[in-house]
């Protein structure tokens, strides 16, 4: 029974994963808890193998379409793997409530985001083949002089920090916060935020380097579960990036808003009472 949960529960991540960017990663630490029976400390540990694993097929995937701009992510997440670092360890000296309770307090925030953005953006999908944005001129150059963007490089580094900070604390790929912080701070079109998502996740190595300080504080998941998930995940994620070529992007979004937004008042249903 637990690992049919498991793949079921695993379909559902990687197809988000596929189809958004992230927002399947958000999922992964409650479906550890509360269906496998994780701790929430090897939960968040655990996550992270699923979600690292998912987001690199689900990278590739997004690639091959030609939504990836792998130069931009690549940068972005070099950055966030200080934050990630510094975030995993903080995990480590909190309670089991507090990280349960900050998860869900953070899923309530994204999904009200999430659902705000649905009410003002209801005139039909955003143009699903715009032209591919040009490189923007460099944040730094050191030839034939030095030149520095620096208010543009300080919002890039202050964004990836904090993104990489809360991706190692949660334990949670961060897709459905890097998304956004690549609108922001890149300044990238939403189907290329969504792919260059997912190599943020991966090739930048944010979650193994948060994966790495957890290791070392001995927080072990059920490997078995873990690797079930991640192979349904990462299977479901080739799935999820032809099914958005298909369905529009704001009805997966409304579909996921929702779906944030249960999965939130569920985990605080479970974790407020503990923490009072």
């Amino acid at each position: 029974m637990t690992l049919l949960l498991a793949v079921a529960a695993g379909a559902l991540i990687g197809l988000s994963l596929g189809a958004l960017g992230g927002g399947g990663s958000i999922l992964a630490v409650p479906v550890l808890v509360y269906l496998l029976d994780q701790s929430a400390s090897q939960a968040t540990t655990g996550s992270l193998v699923v979600v690292g694993v998912t987001s690199l097929i689900g990278a590739i995937a997004a690639h091959r379409a030609g939504n990836v701009l792998l130069g931009r992510g690549l940068v972005f997440g070099l950055v966030a793997i200080g934050g990630a670092v510094a975030g995993a360890e903080a995990s480590d000296r909190v309670s089991e409530e507090v990280l349960l309770a900050a998860f869900a307090a953070l899923m309530l925030l994204v999904g009200g985001m999430l659902a705000w953005r649905q009410l003002r953006h209801r005139r039909g999908d955003d143009a699903r083949h715009a032209a591919r944005p040009t490189l923007d001129d460099p944040i730094i150059t050191f030839s034939p002089t030095f030149a520095c963007q620096c208010p543009r490089a300080l919002k890039v580094l202050l964004t990836a920090t904090v993104v990489g900070a809360l991706t190692g604390f949660l334990g949670v790929g961060g897709g459905f916060l890097v998304v956004p912080a690549l609108l922001l701070a890149l300044a990238l079109p939403m189907e290329y935020a969504a792919g260059t998502s997912l190599v943020v996740i991966t090739i930048t190595i944010t979650s193994a380097a948060a994966l790495a300080v957890r290791a070392g504080a001995g927080a072990t998941p059920d490997w078995t579960s873990v690797a079930v998930l991640t192979a349904t995940s990462a299977a479901a994620a080739v799935a999820g990036a032809r099914l958005a070529d298909r369905v529009g992007t704001h009805r997966l979004q409304a579909a996921f808003a929702v779906l944030v937004l249960g999965v939130a008042v569920y985990t605080a249903a479970r974790a407020v009472p503990a923490l009072l």
